[in-house]
């Protein structure tokens, strides 16, 4: 089996995204599966990546060697996000295995769902920022002096995470559905591309 993950701009986020998905993926009997981030094109945020045009370009580029799109985006405090993503599912359903989902506030905020917070830290705190990369993510990273790994530490941190998938839909609705759905197409596709 064979998933591209679409994030809004990959320099970063694929240090999170490609060990969640791994695991996801894994937990959910698909051992093999290979997890893709989706590099070319680079789509520089997250308003390119909500264009119809830049997926459409995605989907020609990759059908033939993908089972499952999935898309992820910050929400960055737009609650109309959620709707532009479910119109983008039903344009793009057809023919195709295709899910987006837009992390609340941020993808970093699954990443700290996942691990050990400073213990003056509010998980409520950090759920309800917006800026959850500025105001919590980047200042763990410098805490825990992985500010010059890759990703300015969201590889090291991305990867931690991972082991505590349990924790992170528990703690993170939005990655949780996500995941449900995720679950339930990888179900859908024969034992032959596993």
């Amino acid at each position: 089996m064979n998933v591209l993950v679409i994030p809004e701009d990959f320099r970063k986020d694929q240090y999170l995204l490609k060990p969640l998905f791994r695991r996801l993926l894994s937990e959910s009997g698909r051992p093999a599966a290979r997890v893709v981030v989706c590099q070319d094109p680079l789509l520089g945020g997250v308003a390119e990546a909500l264009k119809s045009a830049r997926l459409a370009e995605i989907f020609d580029r990759y059908d033939a060697m993908i089972d499952l799109f999935v898309l992820c985006v910050d929400r960055d405090g737009d609650v109309g996000r959620r709707k532009r993503l479910d119109q983008l599912e039903r344009e793009f359903e057809k023919g195709r295995m295709f899910v987006a989902e837009n992390a609340w506030e941020e993808l970093e905020t699954w990443t700290l769902a996942g691990i050990d917070l400073p213990p003056e830290w509010s998980w409520s705190d950090v759920r309800a920022e917006v800026d959850v990369k500025e105001r919590y993510f980047d200042v763990l990273a410098d805490q825990r002096g992985l500010s010059d790994a890759p990703g300015r530490g969201r590889k090291p941190l991305g990867e931690e995470a991972s082991r505590r998938l349990s924790a992170i839909r528990s703690k993170c609705p939005d990655f949780d559905e996500l995941a449900r759905r995720v679950e339930g197409a990888v179900a859908g596709v024969g034992a032959d591309r596993r």
